[in-house]
């Protein structure tokens, strides 16, 4: 498998898709949450920690709220933190977790107990396309260099990105085996964000890095850090994608909105309310074409069976990776 077209074909009529399965609800109800504490499954400087602060400051822009609470726990892609949020927050109602298809992947992987599926599912919010990026002194110039590389000895190109089962391992595994290799046989380094990988492409530590665009960017720009391809469809930011470059690999990364289990569903329902508030108001929609993410909202019950299905096809990806049975 080495594409994630649903993501896309699901981002194009995601507005239409914005309450669907919901009750309608009455103003007090999407008025009764006055603060949100935020729940971050990682490490401060990550993609997620970025979610989770780009709701705070759209909420914020746009007088939806003022008081906000973050928590971070950062591990093992989500799978030390969620736990936590499990049973320290079950039943609140104004507790948020960010999170996204890097748990999906971090829970089937770490055979954890407890998985993103005991949570509950208020929002998708956005679909992030990759970059692969090496340091500027790198010797691979292009994306054909560096496959040329991999298909040469694929141990010779060390990979930093997100934990293990993540979007990140799982976009080198596509690479891998759009190439004839084992994916199991890439080395892949796993960090506990993307500040750490960051650091260490910086310090010459790995090969190659994999990320979303909107955390590398800074460095990209700076001349630090080289863009060589985007795991899009096409083109973004500049970047050619690796399916231009003939390798036929197309993989977006997608972030959410979870609430506690154990919440009834008028407080569920409040919660999406609050979402949906934010996600159609200006400060949000800039938000997106700032961090160059794409909108693909989708709320509630529907957002819920995205995830059954997203669960299933991740498993199926970790097969080849060597992280799933």
């Amino acid at each position: 498998m080495t594409t994630r077209r649903d993501l896309l074909k699901i981002g194009t009529v995601g507005a239409a898709a914005i309450g669907l399965g919901l009750p309608a609800l009455t103003s007090a109800q999407a008025q009764a949450i006055t603060s949100l504490d935020v729940f971050v499954p990682a490490a401060p400087g990550g993609g997620w920690d970025g979610t989770a602060r780009a709701i705070e400051a759209a909420m914020r822009a746009d007088g939806i709220l003022s008081e906000f609470k973050f928590e971070h726990v950062g591990g093992a892609g989500g799978m030390v933190g969620l736990p936590r949020f499990i049973n320290g927050k079950k039943g609140q109602a104004n507790a948020i977790m960010i999170g996204g298809m890097v748990m999906v992947g971090a829970g089937i992987a770490n055979k954890s107990p407890v998985t993103i599926a005991d949570v509950t599912p208020i929002a998708r919010l956005t679909g992030e396309a990759l970059v692969i990026v090496v340091p500027a002194a790198s010797p691979y110039k292009t994306i054909g260099d560096l496959t040329n590389a991999l298909k040469a000895n694929p141990k010779a190109v060390s990979w930093a990105g997100g934990s293990a089962g993540g979007s990140d391992h799982i976009l080198v595994g596509m690479v891998a085996k759009s190439l004839g290799l084992d994916p199991r046989s890439m080395a892949y380094v796993a960090f506990a964000g993307g500040g750490p990988a960051q650091a260490a492409l910086l310090g010459n530590q790995v090969g190659a890095g994999v990320s979303g665009y909107g955390e590398f960017e800074e460095q990209i720009k700076a001349g630090k850090l080289r863009a060589l391809a985007m795991s899009s469809e096409g083109t973004q930011n500049g970047v050619k994608s690796l399916k231009e470059q003939g390798v036929n690999v197309v993989l977006y990364n997608w972030r959410g909105v979870f609430a506690a289990p154990g919440i009834t569903t008028a407080q569920r329902d409040a919660l999406v309310a609050l979402i949906e508030k934010m996600v159609n108001g200006p400060a949000w929609k800039k938000t997106l074409e700032t961090r160059n993410w794409d909108g693909i909202f989708l709320a509630g019950d529907k957002f819920g069976e995205f995830l059954k299905k997203d669960i299933g096809e991740t498993a199926a990806i970790l097969k080849d990776l060597g992280l799933a049975s």
